[in-house]
């Protein structure tokens, strides 16, 4: 087996920044929203437009993207997209108002798109020995993890130094940098036989998956209505149509062989699971520091680090541990740690929990990526060479449903106990969010501002709680799934052993 040397170790440094920034930027938008909300003046659907055009758009054009990528050469691609993502950067920090900004959001989306897929599945072509290659996928799920944590403190920094636009120029270098070294340190990989491009296919799989997130994202913010049930049954009816086109075609854009492979699909499962997880614990989390605890921003955002430590030290422990153990069980193991982690959060309370929420938020920073760096291994690794960045697409877009998902059940959830422990009698505001009555009780005399803020975080904690318990059930449930799809050993050549 051929090993990796130092070119490819340096070109997995570059490919490692764009997943960091892709992950800055799914974070990073939350503290500079109250800022170009004042500059820009945009209406509150101009607002979640603002904030859930590039999930939308990305998890839509994931799979599109990858299986170009198979066909024009992912290098090929990703360049393109670092120029496309560097431009829409510019765009959004000088956008004059909100529609131009949504726009600038959405190309933004379409450059993540683009380089998403590439990095993974470069990874696979540059890194043949297995246990290299477990390394470099740790190492790129650590910059996809210390991304998503580093956003709010990268955030609140820049905002106290600098105006909005800021969070979006910090782009632009690192594109530059990508540009320039890319060519040189990347090597090119493509199907060699990418056979005939259907472009009802590509038509298809953004019309299925597009309806899926714009529905669970309605769900998330309105609860059980109309428009969010029709959004997502029409996608998944538009997904039924695009899986027995795939199955006629003779080259399919989507090669739904590879599901048949249990290490490729129960591996996507369990990341789509895992992500659920903890992105809807960071929905929570921010809130519970900030609006319960009183904690300032960039405090709030410093007490995440640990487990953003914790993230990449799972993601590295990973790879060293496969070396000793059976994949399936350091799978299983790590959602075991994670759920253990969510089990820590149901002791947090209104007054008193700092120390258990930082020790439950590390526990499921380390487990998670511990288990989806090995997770990912299997998938990329369970298909073909030439299918890498198809298979690397489906293994993001399971992803980004799952960080929507996790948003939209467990904030949900959590929203739906708040609103139980409101008293009927309270202004609107108060009814909707904690954020709500925060707001409504700085305009109450102090004794029942005081009042309506007790009530409300603690309604708020026991959200916390109950979808703590949520979490612990369906991360230990995972965990045991794992465990048991993994069990059967597949072929050598194709995958490493579980």
């Amino acid at each position: 087996m051929v090993k990796a040397g130092r070119r490819e170790w340096l070109a997995l440094a570059v490919l490692v920044l764009p997943v960091l920034l892709i992950s800055v930027d799914m974070t990073v938008l939350g503290f500079a929203l109250p800022y170009l909300s004042e500059d820009l003046g945009p209406t509150g659907a101009e607002q979640l437009w603002i904030v859930d055009i590039y999930s939308f758009v990305l998890a839509g054009l994931l799979v599109l993207m990858g299986t170009l990528g198979d066909r024009v050469g992912r290098r090929k691609l990703l360049l393109a997209g670092a120029v496309a993502f560097g431009i829409a950067s510019v765009f959004a920090a000088f956008a004059p108002n909100a529609t131009l900004l949504i726009v600038a959001r959405a190309l933004l989306g379409v450059g993540g798109a683009t380089l998403m897929p590439s990095t993974l599945s470069l990874i696979r072509g540059m890194f043949l020995d297995p246990a290299q290659r477990r390394i470099a996928i740790a190492v790129w799920g650590s910059g996809f993890s210390g991304g998503m944590a580093l956003g709010p403190v990268l955030g609140g920094w820049l905002l106290e130094h600098f105006w909005w636009g800021s969070v979006f120029l910090i782009n632009v270098p690192v594109m530059v940098l990508l540009l320039v070294v890319g060519p040189f340190l990347l090597p090119e990989a493509r199907d060699p036989n990418p056979g005939r491009f259907d472009p009802l296919s590509a038509v298809l799989s953004l019309a299925a998956v597009l309806p899926v997130v714009y529905g669970i994202k309605r769900f998330a913010e309105y609860g059980v209505e109309p428009i969010a049930a029709v959004s997502a049954l029409a996608g998944l009816a538009i997904g039924v149509v695009f899986v027995r086109r795939q199955r006629r075609l003779k080259d399919p854009m989507l090669d739904l062989d590879l599901f048949k492979h249990r290490a490729f699909s129960a591996s996507v499962l369990t990341n789509m699971l895992g992500v659920f997880a903890m992105v809807g614990l960071l929905f929570l989390v921010p809130q519970y520091l900030q609006l319960v605890l009183g904690l300032r921003p960039m405090t709030a955002a410093l007490w995440l680090l640990p487990t953003t430590v914790a993230g990449v030290a799972g993601s590295l422990a990973a790879a060293k541990l496969a070396r000793r153990f059976p994949v399936r069980w350091l799978i299983g193991a790590g959602l075991l740690i994670a759920a253990a982690g969510f089990t820590t959060l149901i002791g947090v309370g209104v007054d008193s929990g700092l120390a258990l929420l930082v020790t439950g938020m590390a526990l499921v920073g380390f487990g998670v990526p511990l288990s989806e760096t090995l997770t990912n291994d299997l998938i990329i690794t369970t298909a073909p060479p030439e299918r890498a960045g198809a298979a690397s697409a489906i293994s993001e877009t399971g992803f980004e449903l799952g960080g929507a998902l996790g948003t939209a059940v467990l904030g949900s959830i959590a929203t739906a106990v708040y609103r139980s422990g409101i008293p009927a009698d309270a202004a609107a505001p108060a009814h909707e969010t904690l954020g709500g009555a925060v707001a409504t009780a700085a305009n109450l005399p102090p004794s029942e501002g005081e009042a309506l803020l007790d009530v409300a975080r603690a309604s708020f904690v026991n959200g916390v709680q109950i979808s703590a318990i949520v979490g612990a059930i369906l991360l230990a449930y995972t965990g045991v799934q794992a465990f048991l799809l993994l069990r059967q050993r597949q072929p050598a050549q194709t995958v490493p052993s579980a």
